[in-house]
């Protein structure tokens, strides 16, 4: 049994963080089945789409949001690695415009491998995140397993008419993201031990961040549709949004915020394995127009991110409600749209 102070989870895990999401194609192949599909009236959102959380109507105008999310360590430090699992789980919430009401812990541990003392650390990293959202962490399941996996349970509400979808997008309705990119590249790098302690910091900071905003875009009728950035990628995810609303999307590649340090280690060539086997699943549904640095663009766009960034349609004529609240959260940085959506075409995202 190694002594927690020089403990170093993600050397006990083969994935980091939402990079351990199963492929998409093998997903698609997965969720295919032959048999009989219950209808349930009051299931608004269910495993039939893409959605981040499924949702239930509650007859009384409000939909309960419920939504699991578990993976491996992403980071060393377990205090860090429960903070940043609870704040990507408690995320699915926020991205369907809802408020969080309560969360379960899931826990698998290598009893034979990590000590006990490094499970309750995860354990109160959790607590602070929900502390922050206002929420309790009302017990839990735990079992031992090969390698160390955590995550939440989360259930929380909204009013059905502030409801967000992934699927809703209008043609013309402009996208932003309010996060960074790159976070899969800076979490590889930490698992091969170069990762530098500036950026190190960033990559915590940003992964800890609470999506909050969601819930409050929620109330904004000129947000059409949302959904949060996680292991697909920020590709993977707005593919996911236009081929859900019938249409194509435009990515102005300049615009898009990275992380600092990302370009950095890519000239290192660190990149998640995760990156590769998400162009495999839908590199065929992007064009880039000429001017893209496709090599550079090959690595960001497929990149998992864990606890990313809220992606948000928003009506064009509308978009100056939209930036007041962005400010008010103090993310006025991110009030320049990275990209639009139009018309269905051959190709479901154009990068420009």
């Amino acid at each position: 049994m190694e002594d927690t102070n020089t403990v170093k989870l993600t050397q006990f895990s083969r994935g980091a963080g939402c990079g351990c999401k199963i492929a998409p194609a093998v997903l698609e192949e997965i969720l295919k089945t032959t048999s009989e599909q219950q209808v349930y009236p009051n299931l608004l959102v269910g495993n039939n789409t893409n959605d981040d959380a499924a949702v239930y109507d509650m007859g009384n105008g409000t939909a309960l949001i419920t939504t699991a999310d578990f993976f491996m360590p992403v980071v060393d430090d377990a205090y860090d690695f429960g903070r940043i699992a609870a704040a990507n789980a408690i995320s699915d919430v926020y991205a369907m415009g809802g408020n969080p009401l309560v969360a379960i812990a899931i826990l698998g541990w290598p009893v034979d491998k990590l000590p006990a003392a490094l499970a309750s650390r995860v354990l109160d990293g959790a607590r602070a995140i929900c502390k922050e959202a206002g929420i309790p962490l009302a017990g839990g399941h735990s079992i031992d397993t090969t390698e160390p996996v955590f995550g939440l349970s989360v259930n929380g509400v909204c009013n059905i008419a502030n409801l967000k979808r992934n699927s809703t997008a209008n043609e013309g309705d402009l996208i932003f993201i309010t996060k960074p990119i790159g976070v899969g590249i800076l979490a590889t790098a930490q698992k091969r031990g170069v990762l530098q302690h500036v950026h190190e910091e960033v990559l915590i900071q940003q992964m800890v961040m609470l999506n909050s905003l969601g819930a409050a875009l929620g109330k904004l009728d000129c947000v059409t549709a949302m959904t949060d950035v996680t292991g697909f990628g920020i590709a993977g995810h707005l593919i996911e949004m236009a081929e859900g609303s019938g249409l194509s999307a435009e990515l102005y590649y300049g615009k898009l915020p990275v992380i600092a340090g990302a370009r950095e280690y890519l000239t290192q060539r660190i990149v998640p394995d995760a990156t590769y086997r998400n162009w495999n699943g839908y590199g065929k549904k992007i064009h880039f127009e000429p001017g893209v640095d496709v090599m550079e663009a090959f690595s960001l766009l497929p990149d998992p991110q864990t606890n990313g960034g809220l992606l948000i349609a928003v009506a064009a004529a509308e978009v100056e409600v939209f930036v007041k609240l962005l400010e008010t959260y103090g993310l006025g940085g991110f009030a320049e749209p990275v990209g639009r959506f139009i018309s269905a075409s051959e190709k479901v995202l154009i990068v420009r």
